[in-house]
């Protein structure tokens, strides 16, 4: 059996909200929804070719305590989290092992060059 996570990493959880900009269109921002204590877990990184130069992508693997499917605190793809000025996008949320005690975000944070 591995041991728990160790969550000693308080992290901001965000949700993008569309705010109508006046001329049909809108503007994104984003939303607090709470601080969550986590664990990251540091994948591969790659160089991401950009039009106006290139970027670091790193994978990450955040772990959570787990939340009903449905909580507000339980993350879902398309939402972040936030550590001062680090961004960590969300593209899956799954249960870390059998118990469900823990989730496991796969994450990837995105750095200028």
């Amino acid at each position: 059996m591995s041991a728990p996570p160790d969550l000693s990493r308080r992290l901001t959880l965000e949700a993008a909200v569309r705010l109508p900009d006046g001329a049909g269109g809108f503007s994104e921002t984003w939303e607090p929804l709470g601080h969550i204590w986590a664990e990251l877990r540091a994948g591969s990184g790659r160089e991401v070719a950009m039009q106006a130069g290139s970027k670091s992508r790193i994978a990450y693997r955040i772990f959570v305590r787990s939340a009903r499917v449905g909580a507000p605190s339980r993350p879902v793809p398309g939402q972040r989290f936030r550590d001062g000025a680090r961004v960590f996008e969300i593209a899956a949320v799954t249960e870390s092992n059998r118990s469900g005690r823990y989730l496991v975000c796969y994450s990837h944070e995105e750095a200028g060059l």
